[in-house]
């Protein structure tokens, strides 16, 4: 059986990526300043890397599954590149509003339910108790609170910093 080790949770967008609604193209997707390297940095610490993120845009039809994973394809190619590395990218698709009735309905993927983030912890021999996620949404906190880790809420600049001073506070006790 692996070593069980710690997990970074990560948001999409507004936490890698600045939101701007609904990214699903290349030419609209921004990285937020360190994020790369905040992802490199718990790489090299030997933690897992997850995103979970809703991507309820392909609910709406603003956008197909697979434009979704063409912009993941290109935004790990780009971390690739900064030496980063995403163990999984976790997406929920669903909305009980959506447009799309394949995606139309309620998910326990979709945050703030935490879903996504048992489904890593199911996936990959995590050691919860070490992990912690990094959102910019009450949801985000929610549902790492209902996954039985600790939940951050970032608020914008450099996520490399942010991180680092998240990972120093939790390590001090502050389980968010």
């Amino acid at each position: 059986m692996s070593k069980h080790r710690p997990a970074l949770f990560l948001d999409r967008d507004g936490v890698i990526n600045i939101d701007r609604g609904y990214v699903s193209r290349i030419e609209d997707f921004e990285f937020v300043e360190g994020a790369a390297e905040a992802i490199a940095a718990f790489n090299q610490r030997g933690w897992f890397v997850f995103v979970v993120t809703n991507q309820s845009g392909i609910a709406r039809n603003y956008y197909t599954e697979d434009d979704m994973h063409a912009l993941h394809d290109w935004m790990q190619a780009r971390l690739a590149e900064k030496g980063a590395r995403i163990d999984r990218i976790y997406f929920c698709p669903f909305h009980e509003e959506g447009e799309n009735l394949r995606y139309r309905k309620d998910s326990f993927d979709r945050k703030p339910k935490p879903g996504m983030l048992l489904r890593a912890m199911a996936d990959f021999p995590v050691k919860r108790e070490a992990s912690f996620l990094i959102g910019d949404k009450d949801a985000d906190i929610e549902a790492a609170k209902a996954a039985g880790i600790a939940g951050f809420l970032f608020t914008g600049g450099n996520l490399e910093r942010f991180a680092e001073w998240t990972l120093a506070s939790f390590e001090d006790g502050n389980r968010g």
